[in-house]
């Protein structure tokens, strides 16, 4: 996802301007190193359930509030520092977005996505 062309597009959508008071942004990036026990990581494997990140990302819309939720969840072989999960979460007023996007991002990566560290 470029970002940049996803907050244009987002901002030329009709609308946008009288509904939208706050956007928040999450990129999720491979880390070096095993969250659990620091060890090092090479590759990281990632299946992803889209179509339970389409279902996720409209229950995410539908919250009171929101604008847009879009949501690029990546499948495949990842290094360390490669992007995995955008999420841009836009709405009307902090609380709302800030809720919507956690609620997504949590139950996206709870529930739709599987990942397998790997040992260089």
């Amino acid at each position: 996802m470029d970002i940049s062309k996803t907050i244009a597009a987002l901002k030329a959508e009709p609308g946008f301007h009288e509904k939208v008071g706050m956007m928040l942004i999450h990129n999720g990036v491979v880390r070096g190193t095993s969250r659990k026990g620091g060890e090092p990581v090479g590759t990281l494997e990632v299946t992803v359930d889209q179509d339970l990140v389409e279902s996720i990302r409209r229950e995410g819309e539908a919250m009171p509030g929101m604008f847009r939720v879009l949501v690029e969840a990546l499948a495949g072989t990842f290094k360390p520092g490669d992007d995995l999960l955008f999420i841009v979460a836009a709405g009307d007023i902090r609380e709302h977005v800030i809720d919507a996007l956690v609620k997504t991002l949590t139950r996206i990566k709870s529930e739709a996505i599987v990942k397998r560290e790997v040992a260089p």
